[in-house]
């Protein structure tokens, strides 16, 4: 199965097109995991109140979402001990029906490109021989801007292995037209010519439901350049960051989706997490206090961007 037609089978099945995205901030990490944690390393400490805290998590969101991301960056910064956690965290995830999207923003030339696609997609050698995968996610975020011949390796394992990419396009970020929006010498923003360039690589690979595995990251805070990209690259699934904390609103993320209610996954991650309770009420809540929260955040998320899709797009499938 292309993985693009779990995700969107999934998204039908929860009629959610949204993620919620891993990021342990042990900051902000309710106390109530952090009480019990039993380690003489630190570094191990904090890694297993991570896992412990992303498992309960995937436990209550499983049946209201279709996919999650882990940011690499709040594993790494822990050494091995962090990434260990992000290991457990994708293969829990997988085990309950997710689709993990690994968000690394990876990228390099040649065989070393090679390396990160099948480190993280696809599998490596080992020293009988054999290949196994690694980190196994099922997407990935890569960047584009050495070129399409650091890309190609990340696309040829997702070919091989049914995994897929989101090639970073128009991120949500505010400082991202500095480059992105730049205008090139065919009247092209640096965008654009990014998503031209995802679209042709989209259309040789595409999965039952006509939707691409080779996608793009296209912000929810910036919806009118939404609605070139999306004419740009109309098979390609979209990862959309920037909903919720970062400002994007329900109404802006139509742009990213098609007239069939797909096409894109919106994220949110500390509107899920944290931004519901004070540091006060971290401090002081019950572990099922706290993930009631998550489920009451996660559906109101779900709301909001079902009601205001089904209101824009009476084609949708679900």
């Amino acid at each position: 199965m292309n993985i693009v037609d779990k995700l969107i089978e999934n998204t039908i099945r929860t009629k959610n097109p949204s993620v919620i995205g891993l990021d342990p901030d042990i900051g902000k990490i309710p106390a109530c995991y952090k009480v019990n944690a039993k380690s003489n390393n630190p570094f191990e400490a904090v890694a297993n109140v991570i896992y412990e805290f992303n498992r309960d998590v995937i436990d209550t969101v499983a049946d209201l979402v279709p996919a999650v991301k882990p940011q690499m960056a709040f594993y790494e910064k822990y050494g091995s001990y962090g990434v260990a956690a992000f290991e457990k965290t994708v293969a829990y995830a997988k085990s309950k029906g997710l689709v993990v999207i690994e968000d690394a923003k990876r990228n390099d030339i040649g065989n070393t490109a090679g390396a990160y696609a099948d480190g993280h997609l696809g599998c490596v050698e080992l020293l009988d021989g054999s290949c196994s995968p690694s980190f196994d996610a099922d997407f990935l975020t890569v960047t584009p801007f050495l070129g399409s011949e650091s890309l190609h390796p990340f696309i040829d394992v997702c070919v091989k292995n049914s995994k897929g990419i989101f090639v970073l396009v128009k991120t949500s970020n505010t400082s991202s037209g500095e480059i992105q929006d730049v205008v090139v010498s065919d009247g092209m923003t640096i965008s654009q010519s990014i998503a031209k360039y995802v679209s042709e690589q989209a259309d040789a690979f595409t999965g039952e439901h006509g939707y691409s595995s080779i996608g793009a990251v296209v912000g929810a805070t910036y919806p009118e350049e939404a609605v070139s990209l999306r004419k740009l690259m109309p098979k390609s699934y979209f990862l959309v960051p920037g909903y919720g904390a970062q400002g994007g609103s329900a109404k802006d993320i139509i742009p990213c989706f098609n007239e069939d209610g797909l096409g894109a996954i919106v994220n949110s991650s500390r509107g899920i997490l944290y931004a519901h309770m004070s540091e006060t009420e971290r401090q002081q809540c019950s572990r099922d206090e706290y993930l009631q929260c998550v489920v009451a955040a996660t559906i109101t998320m779900k709301t909001e961007i079902y009601t205001v899709l089904k209101k824009n797009y009476t084609n949708m499938i679900y």
